[in-house]
């Protein structure tokens, strides 16, 4: 392996190969800590997600996940392309990680941002500016009220999960 590829995660400190959207990922790492004020142990770095398609486990992971004061805050997905492209699935994957749904869920390629309500799938705002600093989040977290997702969508929201996220399926 050429080593030229790996790098070291800001958050976790482990090497990771630098392909793909992974050098947005590290500039968005830096961005939550030095620009946005959390704390690297408020954020999880490919948190496991395994959806069922046809009887069969695909496992995958989600960029990052941010906590604010220990609950659940947002789901990131960092990207090379357009941030547009994938929207629904970290609308997806937000609803699906947890048993309750993450609040937030943030398509970036750490240049732009699309801040979006789990819930809904409405935009809430657009632009790095978009995402909440951690004393924003501080009095937001405290009237977030953590839904369930709907038993009867979870099967449909697995497929579309793994169908635009078919590339890190297996990783």
């Amino acid at each position: 392996m050429n080593l030229d590829y790996i790098i070291t995660d800001y958050i976790t400190g482990k090497s990771v190969r630098n392909v793909g959207p992974e050098a947005s990922r590290q500039v968005f790492e830096k961005f939550l800590v030095n620009e946005k004020g959390y704390e690297k142990n408020d954020i999880k770095v490919d948190e496991k997600l395994i959806v069922q398609f046809k009887g069969e486990d695909y496992i995958s992971s989600i960029d990052l996940i941010v906590f604010c004061k220990k609950k659940v805050l947002m789901a990131i997905t960092c990207v090379a392309g357009s941030i547009g492209s994938y929207e629904r699935e970290i609308l997806a994957g937000a609803r699906l990680v947890y048993d309750c749904q993450i609040p937030f869920a943030v398509s970036t390629d750490a240049r732009n941002a699309v801040f979006m309500d789990t819930l809904t799938g409405k935009t809430i705002g657009k632009g790095l500016e978009a995402i909440p600093t951690k004393e924003e989040a501080v009095k937001l977290i405290e009237s977030i009220e953590y839904q369930p997702f709907d038993q009867n969508r979870k099967e449909r929201e697995m497929i579309i999960y793994r169908s635009f996220n078919i590339e890190k399926v297996n990783i």
